[in-house]
């Protein structure tokens, strides 16, 4: 899935019914979301249109086999005292997991973060997920603490751990100088 085929690249409002289609399959199979509803074609059209720094929605589609993931930032809270936070997240289809791809959305997504000044990123991830924490690692996410029991789905009680990237001190400082 990391060839020369497939593109990360920004959201476009065509892209709405194929990232919908991927969300709607972890709404639907997995803890990946605490939605229990399919969500609507329309679902990121609100981030997609988002001009506001920090806010990046970008896709991987594969020129063969069409969308396969997105990621995106998205504000944290909607307070001015979060405005230097971003929630991140990434959804892949079933057939683009394990591959590196998100990976690469991340890498692409954390440096368009990153050029914006965002200072903080927060990750939610639905426990157990051993993969989603791996990546996160790999992009200098810390486990900074678990909500014990938050989320209600498929049944059971489900925990979510924080995850906390903030930039390096290098970065911040140099551009306070």
């Amino acid at each position: 899935m990391t060839d020369a085929g497939t593109v990360v690249r920004p959201a476009e409002p065509s892209d709405l019914a194929a990232m919908a289609a991927v969300y709607n399959d972890a709404v639907l199979h997995s803890l990946a979301t605490f939605d229990v509803e399919t969500r609507p074609d329309d679902h990121y059209a609100a981030h997609v249109a988002s001009a506001r720094p920090g806010d990046h929605v970008l896709v991987a589609e594969d020129v063969a086999l069409g969308l396969l993931g997105y990621a995106f930032s998205t504000t944290y809270r909607p307070r001015p005292a979060y405005d230097g936070t971003r929630e991140v997240s990434v959804y892949l289809a079933e057939a683009a997991r394990g591959r590196g791809l998100g990976r690469r959305l991340y890498a692409e997504l954390l440096a368009r973060v990153d050029a914006d000044g965002v200072h903080t990123c927060i990750a939610v991830i639905a426990q157990p997920n051993p993969a989603s924490e791996a990546l996160h690692a790999a992009f200098g996410f810390e486990h900074v603490g678990t909500l014990r029991e938050v989320g209600h789905k498929f049944g059971g009680r489900v925990d979510t751990a924080l995850w906390q990237r903030m930039r390096p001190s290098w970065e911040t400082s140099a551009q306070m100088s």
